[in-house]
């Protein structure tokens, strides 16, 4: 039996939505599969809690559970093990100050304010403060996924304009990256879900004059064979999932 699949985006430390979200699901069966798109952390007040209830689910349920990895974890990835990558560590809009002070325990910080200096250099000393436990659980997250019902990856495709590659013949970064306006509005196959771009930033130009002026920027985002679920939580937005085959969508607002 094909069971249902149920897709979340994008969370970013947002554990009160992404509770608030699973609330709203039915009881999933055994034959069912509840898969992540990534981006479990940064600029939320939870990134730590995010994690912890993923990796419970994981442990605990009785349906199948997929959590793809997302860009930010793939960065934090290459800061703990290779070098700290300032360019994403520092800048307030990322939100590593706010996953930072999750794990260690300090208060939120307000959303107009960064760090204190020797707060900083802590930050950027990864190793001296990011688990090892969670690091393993970064690096074990696959980049796709595939079933009946669709392909899921964190960003997009490899590939250009009538040529987009399925994730087992493409390259991997495209997987975690990839923000070609190309693949939005050319895209023709097997459905694809996918996060990492806003829907906010996404093309629109498929909807006709009336869909446009009744359409929602804040809604899940879907063209043709196309479903973008970043509905901006950690960014003033919210937490959007979908259900498959049925197409039914879930909001956590």
């Amino acid at each position: 039996m094909v069971g249902r699949t149920f897709v979340i985006g994008d969370i970013h430390g947002e554990l009160a939505m992404l509770d608030q979200l699973l609330g709203q699901f039915p009881e999933l069966e055994p034959e069912d599969t509840l898969l992540f798109l990534g981006d479990y952390v940064d600029r939320g007040p939870d990134s730590r809690g995010v994690v912890a209830r993923v990796r419970e689910i994981e442990a605990t349920a009785k349906h199948k559970v997929v959590a793809l990895r997302g860009n930010h974890e793939d960065l934090w990835i290459d800061c703990y093990e290779r070098t700290p990558h300032l360019g994403f560590l520092l800048p307030r809009a990322n939100g590593c100050p706010d996953t930072y002070r999750s794990f260690v325990g300090g208060e939120r910080l307000p959303l107009d304010s960064g760090l204190p200096h020797d707060e900083i250099a802590q930050m950027c000393n990864v190793r001296g403060w990011f688990p090892a436990d969670v690091l393993e659980w970064f690096k074990a997250r696959p980049c796709w996924y595939e079933d009946e019902h669709a392909i899921y990856v964190h960003a997009g495709l490899d590939g250009d304009v009538d040529d987009w590659k399925h994730p087992r013949d493409g390259r991997e970064p495209p997987l975690l990256w990839m923000r070609e306006i190309s693949f939005y509005r050319t895209y023709r196959g097997k459905r694809v879900i996918f996060g990492h771009t806003p829907v906010t930033e996404l093309p629109i130009d498929h909807l006709g004059l009336i869909s446009r002026w009744l359409d929602d920027p804040g809604d899940v985002w879907e063209r043709g064979d196309l479903i973008g679920l970043d509905t901006g939580a950690g960014k003033g937005g919210h937490l959007s999932a979908i259900e498959l085959p049925s197409g039914r969508i879930y909001e956590g607002r």
